[in-house]
């Protein structure tokens, strides 16, 4: 490799992980045109649709083997169930906000996800916070009790979406790098299946079922929901693989950002006072974030470079 490979290899994951969470920041109005399909009925085809089309990338890339030596892993099975359950609660709640007029509050519930991220490290994994970590917590706190004070609204939607893909990305980490993106996800909508087959039949029975009953180019969209969930995902496995951790904990504010002014201003949904109070403490919190993130980055990477020159 030349000198500058690591270089380029670090630019191309920037380029693949601002790309997933480009594609996260247009997924509310993707999923506002399948309307009129109600959220329990989508999470059902998203799932469904998911599965077979990481059945088909896992044909063409020849990748069946990995998948057949990761379900020979008691551990890795244990792992992807309990990641399947928790992106199952996300997808289902972030659809809820969507099409129930709430995609402010669930643009803040992955804003606030960074500072929940770090909090579950140190309730779960013991990790030691820096002062600056603390402080961001605590900004976040004081915000989440303006919006239900001041704002006069529990953030149920915001904080299930921050705790639910908090701990999905703890799982992730505890799997590793045993598990490859396509085979995680093929196993996790795997698991999901029957609770979408459940799902589908009380849907049925209940509201009745809008797909395959609002013409072809409907029927599509909604087909294409596989695809609009594994892609991202699929981008940001590259781009987590080849760029720095700090380059990906900044463009992960890109999808919340997107998502903020698809509600605000795309959407028209209300933003008080209060609510613009309680928004500005969240990202105080993440500036003070990603400063000591980057501050502690650069003292690792110098003392690499003393530990290299000794």
């Amino acid at each position: 490799m030349t000198p500058t490979a690591p270089a380029r290899e670090e630019r191309l994951g920037a380029i693949y992980a601002f790309g997933a969470y480009f594609l996260w920041g247009f997924m509310p109005l993707y999923f506002l045109l399948l309307a009129p399909i109600g959220p329990w009925e989508i999470v059902v085809w998203r799932i469904l649709f998911s599965l077979v089309f990481c059945a088909i990338l896992l044909t063409v890339t020849r990748t069946w083997p990995k998948l057949i030596a990761i379900l020979r892993d008691r551990r890795l099975v244990f792992w992807t169930i309990v990641a399947g359950l928790l992106i199952y609660v996300n997808w289902q709640v972030f659809l809820l906000g969507i099409l129930t007029g709430h995609v402010i509050e669930g643009s803040l519930g992955y804003f606030i996800n960074p500072i929940v991220t770090v909090l579950l490290g140190v309730l779960v994994l013991g990790e030691k916070l820096r002062t600056a970590q603390w402080v961001a917590i605590a900004f976040a706190a004081l915000a989440v009790v303006v919006i239900i004070v001041a704002y006069g609204s529990f953030p149920w939607i915001a904080l299930t979406l921050a705790a639910s893909f908090g701990a999905y990305g703890l799982v992730k980490k505890q799997i590793g790098p045993s598990v490859d993106a396509i085979s995680g996800l093929t196993l996790e909508s795997l698991w999901l299946t029957p609770i979408a087959i459940v799902q589908l039949v009380v849907v049925a029975s209940t509201t009745g079922l809008v797909f395959g009953t609002q013409g072809a180019g409907h029927t599509t969209l909604v087909t294409l929901a596989g695809v609009v969930t594994a892609v991202p995902l699929l981008l940001f496995a590259a781009g987590a693989r080849r760029a720095p951790l700090v380059v990906i904990g900044l463009l992960q504010f890109v999808a919340p950002i997107m998502q903020f002014l698809t509600g605000w201003w795309l959407l028209g949904e209300p933003m008080p006072l209060e609510r613009w109070i309680g928004f500005a403490l969240v990202w105080v919190a993440l500036v003070l974030l990603s400063v000591d993130s980057l501050r502690h980055a650069r003292r690792a990477r110098a003392a690499g470079d003393v530990g290299e020159l000794v």
